[in-house]
């Protein structure tokens, strides 16, 4: 018996890599800090584990992934969030022992984790950048701006600056690291305001960026599996709809293949001596038509089943490349068929009648819901959508939707 573990997350990317593995006859061990993750009870799941949680303490995280990839029969284990990859990634020579990991080492992965290397990386690569600053030396807001964390997750290694051997960041020998923190949420800032520099440092915890606001830009996903420099297998999409009506976490979206996103894609991940999974994030500048980073994903991203649908099994590909099989990697996608998130598509509704994001235009309710319903039936494919497997999809609506909302009423009853 050949296993592998993924982490059970409330993303879709867990789900679909659980199903896609399980039914070709690998155990699947999905771990989880949650007590009640909506995989859990997925039939695809074949053995379910409570670990610590890397935003309390990513060591204890660690030591839990540590103690199952010792066991004979795992083979490798999935990176489905950012604290996933950096765990993996910061202590991969402990891993290595055990499993095989396709993921990049630590230096390159602060590149990635860390905006301002990461811009910096792209520039000289020659890949368009929007015009980015620390918070702390910004000085034109005679513009519209975004100011958003610097680092993807918000971790010790970053904010203190380890010590490094050639470049490379080295590991703290296994010693105790505190949890691992998401950054802030993205604030938009009209032209002429001045945010309170002191007072989004405090709450950053570090000093976050600023960034041009890009006006009216679709978004754009390339996403790629590498070994070691080699792209094995790419696939790309646009994004129609996000969480909300200003973006965020993909609701709708549908692939895509344009060359020019794929150079750029190639690019960044070339210079990058990529290995692993990564999703390149890019939004198209309708001033210049170019294709400007936005940010890398080093792990699968939340889409993933959606990239599955239209033929790039990206949990398959991780796995053959684990084992040995990279040869058994590629194959072409299906382009022009479009995907959704069920979840996604209400909170971007809910976001339209509750939400007000300065800078991006609100769509009216009307014209939300006939785009949504209407692309709800030309494009019926659902990233959690499963007929013999219902059970993750109903309770991630439960927890998503209907517990918010008893937990609501009974802090206005109380």
């Amino acid at each position: 018996m050949e296993s592998v573990i993924v982490p059970a997350v409330d993303v879709p990317s867990s789900f679909v890599a659980l199903r896609s593995l399980h039914r070709r006859g690998i155990h699947t061990i999905a771990v989880s800090e949650r007590e009640s993750p909506e995989v859990f009870c997925s039939r695809y799941c074949d053995e379910a584990v409570r670990v610590p949680s890397p935003n309390r303490t990513a060591s204890g995280y660690r030591e839990a992934l540590l103690d199952l990839a010792m066991r004979e029969d795992v083979r490798t284990i999935l990176p489905v969030r950012e604290e996933d990859a950096y765990v993996l990634s910061r202590y991969k020579a402990e891993f290595d022992e055990y499993v095989d990991l396709p993921i990049p080492d630590f230096g390159t992965l602060r590149k990635v984790q860390d905006r301002t290397e990461l811009f910096d990386v792209a520039a000289e690569a020659g890949v368009p950048v929007p015009e980015t600053e620390l918070l702390t030396e910004w000085t034109d807001w005679s513009r519209p701006t975004i100011v958003k964390g610097r680092y993807t997750i918000l971790a010790d290694a970053y904010r203190e600056s380890p010590p490094t051997v050639g470049g490379q960041a080295v590991r703290n020998g296994g010693g105790t690291e505190a949890g691992l923190a998401n950054p802030p949420k993205t604030e938009y800032l009209p032209p002429g305001e001045r945010p309170d520099v002191d007072a989004l440092r405090d709450r950053s915890g570090h000093v976050p960026l600023v960034q041009e606001y890009l006006p009216d830009t679709d978004e754009y996903s390339f996403c790629a599996m590498y070994d070691r420099g080699e792209p094995l297998a790419t696939f790309q999409h646009r994004q129609i709809r996000g969480f909300s009506y200003s973006g965020g976490t993909s609701a709708f979206r549908k692939s895509v293949y344009d060359p020019d996103l794929e150079a750029e894609g190639l690019k960044l991940l070339d210079a990058l001596d990529w290995h692993g999974p990564a999703d390149v994030e890019f939004k198209r500048d309708d001033r210049t038509g170019e294709f400007k980073l936005m940010e890398v994903n080093p792990r699968f991203w939340s889409s993933v089943p959606f990239a599955v649908q239209a033929g790039a099994d990206f949990p398959l590909y991780y796995w053959r490349l684990a084992t040995g099989r990279a040869d058994r990697i590629g194959g072409e996608y299906e382009v022009g068929i479009g995907g959704h998130l069920l979840v996604g598509e209400i909170s971007y509704l809910r976001s339209v009648v509750f939400e007000d994001v300065p800078l991006v235009e609100r769509p009216s309710m009307g014209a939300a819901l006939a785009a949504v319903l209407s692309s709800l039936v030309r494009h019926p494919r659902f990233d959690y959508a499963d007929r013999s497997d219902p059970c993750p999809f109903l309770r991630y609506a439960y927890n998503e939707l209907a517990r918010p909302l008893l937990n609501r009423v009974d802090g206005s009853a109380s």
